[in-house]
């Protein structure tokens, strides 16, 4: 079994005022940009992760369906229970309802396909990993619907020729995978740390910064970094029904992944070809560099208003 994360715990802060939101949304949109994106309507992400908390009130409106592939609550596909509550904080972070309590995700309208390969332990392995973007890339919804996007808030420091063709074919097949780029930063951007599979240049890998805008400490530096996004105390959906705030780029790559979700709308109104090259194109023409070297920021933070 290969460790493929670990969820970060801080401390929980209830909420019941959803203008008390995480401080992190401000960073990365202008909520005027909602109206445009139809706040992300119609567009579903499979976030590969430790399951979710599928009856929290942030949440329950927007899950579309659900696969287990663990062996927790003995393999039952249909039981995807976090029981550390790193995937529930994640579905959060991109789609937690815009419902007047709690918090609101970047992109509150849009859907979320749970799938779980992280058991109980907060391990999970790299087969069970390639079955599960396998899955969503072949997933059907109710009326047909197909993922868009895949939330890779996980990885392993082991490269693997199987999970690397499995991303190639899901982005030629039009998916947009986004990942975290991993804890394991020394603060030395001369070095480089690579997590798999946020290291494969077909992955929009995400490192995080904090709220001053300044690259995390713990956050890996490569050549392949795209974007970074808020990562250090950000509130979200937990167990429970509880809120609470993470630390990690686990918590980074969700806000990209929500803000891609709204640019696919965006797109559409253009009347634009939706694939990942106008995707990234979108990204790049709203990003900005924050002063760093390209291997603690890649191309900067994205904003959208």
């Amino acid at each position: 079994m290969v460790n493929l994360i670990r969820a970060s715990p801080v401390k929980v802060k209830i909420l019941n005022n959803p203008e008390t939101n995480n401080k992190s949304l401000d960073l990365i949109l202008d909520k005027s940009i909602w109206k445009d994106s139809n706040r992300g309507k119609d567009i579903i992400t499979a976030v590969i992760d430790s399951g979710c908390a599928i009856h929290h009130p942030d949440l329950k409106e927007n899950i579309i369906g659900v696969y287990n592939f663990t062996m927790d609550n003995h393999g039952n596909p249909n039981d995807v229970t976090d029981y550390i509550g790193h995937g529930t904080h994640v579905s959060g972070i991109i789609a937690a309802s815009y419902n007047k309590f709690g918090i609101v995700g970047v992109a509150p309208e849009s859907k979320l396909l749970i799938l779980k390969v992280i058991d109980q332990n907060g391990v999970g392995k790299y087969d069970n990993l390639v079955k599960a973007i396998e899955y969503a890339m072949n997933w059907k919804g109710p009326n047909d619907e197909r993922i868009s996007i895949i939330n890779l808030s996980l990885g392993g420091v082991h490269h693997s020729e199987e999970l690397h063709e499995t991303i190639k074919k899901a982005r030629n097949q039009g998916v947009v995978l986004v990942s975290a780029s991993g804890n394991e930063g020394d603060g030395d951007y001369t070095t480089d740390e690579k997590l798999f599979p946020g290291y494969y240049k077909e992955v929009i890998q995400v490192g995080s910064i904090n709220l001053e805008g300044v690259p995390s400490y713990f956050s890996n530096s490569n050549l392949n970094l795209d974007f970074v996004a808020p990562g250090e105390k950000v509130l979200s959906t937990h167990l429970d029904d509880k809120y609470v705030e993470l630390t990690g780029t686990s918590m980074a790559a969700p806000h990209i992944t929500g803000i891609i979700a709204l640019a696919l709308n965006l797109l559409k109104r253009e009347n634009k070809e939706l694939n990942l090259f106008s995707v990234y194109e979108f990204l790049l023409s709203k990003s900005k560099r924050l002063g760093f070297p390209s291997n603690q920021e890649g191309n900067g933070l994205v904003h959208l208003k």
